[in-house]
């Protein structure tokens, strides 16, 4: 695939996770907060499930990108185990349930509407990377994984895992709404 292609989509995707995010942020407490059954997340314990997320990998991919002293190339090259994590983050029709590490959890946590200030901030900080991810390698610049240290994944996967899991707790968003 090509490189830039990559970063549009992507940032177009995040685009629209921040216009959706808009679009409910004014809805009445009682509506964000409401949850389909007692171990179900609520809406604002989805953004907290995804601005905890965020908190790890938008320093870690800033960090890989501003030392960095790799050059663009023209195609990304997905890596087998990038490609992984970032196809088992695709929200799926049949509704395909994973476990939360537990750090990531944010069940019954005393959350109001600052979740949803963090969740635009950090996705107005992710589509800057994304900019800045233009001039460097997405195949070479390799980030730490969340769940283990010493596993990284290229860059281009990396925003690939981090965006389509937006995309996954987005979903979910919406079928709590309905």
């Amino acid at each position: 695939m090509k490189s830039a292609t990559l970063l549009q989509e992507l940032a177009a995707k995040t685009e629209q996770h921040i216009n959706y995010v808009k679009s409910i942020e004014h809805l009445p407490q009682e509506v964000l907060t409401h949850r389909k059954s007692p171990e179900s997340w609520n809406v604002l314990e989805c953004l907290e499930h995804l601005n905890r997320y965020g908190d790890y990998y938008i320093p870690e991919i800033e960090k890989a990108i501003t030392t960095s002293n790799t050059t663009s190339e023209a195609t990304f090259k997905s890596g087998w185990l990038g490609n992984y994590f970032a196809n088992s983050m695709l929200p799926k029709e049949k509704l395909n349930k994973m476990k939360t590490f537990k750090d990531k959890n944010p069940l019954n946590s005393n959350l109001d509407n600052s979740v949803i200030s963090v969740f635009l901030e950090q996705q107005t900080q992710l589509l800057e990377l994304l900019q800045k991810a233009n001039n460097v390698s997405l195949n070479k610049v390799k980030v730490k994984v969340s769940i283990a240290q010493w596993l990284t994944i290229k860059l281009g996967d990396t925003f690939r895992f981090v965006i389509f899991h937006n995309e996954r707790h987005i979903k979910q968003m919406e079928r709590i709404l309905e």
